[in-house]
């Protein structure tokens, strides 16, 4: 029995994830009041209920703020071994999220009179925050087109399976903002640049020439190693305290070679041995 809680602020695209989840079987619930969860999982948990074999609901900013202050008392409740629980958080730039309102011309749920838009974006943030902190997963959607999301929701939330690690090497580049979904993030920008190789420039980490480039400098061969090591040595660790998913970013300049290449060898190294390894190149969408 599985039971999704999506949550996050507004315009970063909880109602996609929802109809996703939805189209894939689940029990879908918009604007779950949180007091309510215990009830919903103690009917989720009933002898020979399939029709509430999958079940996901929403929780936003519109709940009562005491409900969401105490939301942490309000999940540990659902603690329940038969239950696959988890929680997917949903989130954007707060300059996406202004765009975005701007452009659909919608009110934001907490906006009024006496509490302009952007007030509303960053109060949203606060009273999310308890939930913000027992995520699962975080998903940035800042640069995500609604494909793209509904991809990730397919191939990181419907797809994954009880007590099975995922992880995600992301790719980015620190001229655009680190990802604010990354559980951890590491830095390339000292590594040999191909860009400043004239035949490489408008090449991406994906083609041969970058790869052998970088392949034969030992520096990139170094921190490769440091990565994989720390990875092996901790990712256990986090497995034992029962997380689900592990965003890993790494980040070069602009997003193109170094951090490409080495997501890409990351991946590669560790696939023989997890399972479930999915991989995102950022900027390359745009390449």
């Amino acid at each position: 029995m599985k039971l999704i809680i999506i949550s996050g602020r507004s315009g970063s695209g909880k109602t996609t994830c929802l109809h996703v989840l939805e189209d894939l079987g689940y029990y879908c619930v918009d604007n779950m009041p949180a007091s309510l969860l215990a009830a919903l999982a103690e009917r989720i948990a009933e002898e020979n209920n399939n029709e509430l074999n999958k079940v996901a609901v929403s929780i936003d900013a519109r709940n009562l703020s005491g409900d969401l202050s105490k939301f942490r008392e309000i999940y540990d409740r659902l603690d329940d071994s038969a239950l696959d629980r988890q929680i997917i958080f949903l989130d954007a730039e707060t300059d996406t999220l202004l765009k975005r309102f701007s452009e659909t011309r919608r009110k934001h749920p907490l906006s009024n009179s006496d509490l302009g838009l952007l007030e509303a974006i960053k109060l949203e943030k606060e009273l999310l925050l308890p939930i913000a902190n027992l995520a699962s997963l975080a998903i940035d959607t800042s640069s995500l087109t609604l494909h793209d999301l509904r991809d990730i929701v397919r191939d990181r939330v419907a797809n994954h399976e009880p007590n099975i690690l995922a992880l995600q090497f992301q790719s980015f580049g620190f001229k655009h903002g680190i990802p604010i979904d990354a559980d951890m993030v590491f830095d390339l920008r000292c590594l040999p640049n191909p860009y400043w190789v004239n035949t490489l420039r408008g090449l991406t980490g994906l083609n041969q020439e970058v790869i052998d480039y970088l392949n034969d400098q030992p520096e990139v061969d170094k921190m490769f190693n440091d990565i994989k090591n720390f990875l092996e040595n901790w990712i256990p660790s986090f497995e034992r305290n029962n997380r689900s998913y592990i965003t890993i970013a790494l980040g070069c300049t602009g997003g193109q070679h170094r951090s490409v290449f080495l997501s890409e060898k990351l991946r590669k190294h560790f696939s023989p041995t997890i399972s479930n390894i999915q991989i995102r190149h950022r900027e390359l969408s745009n390449f």
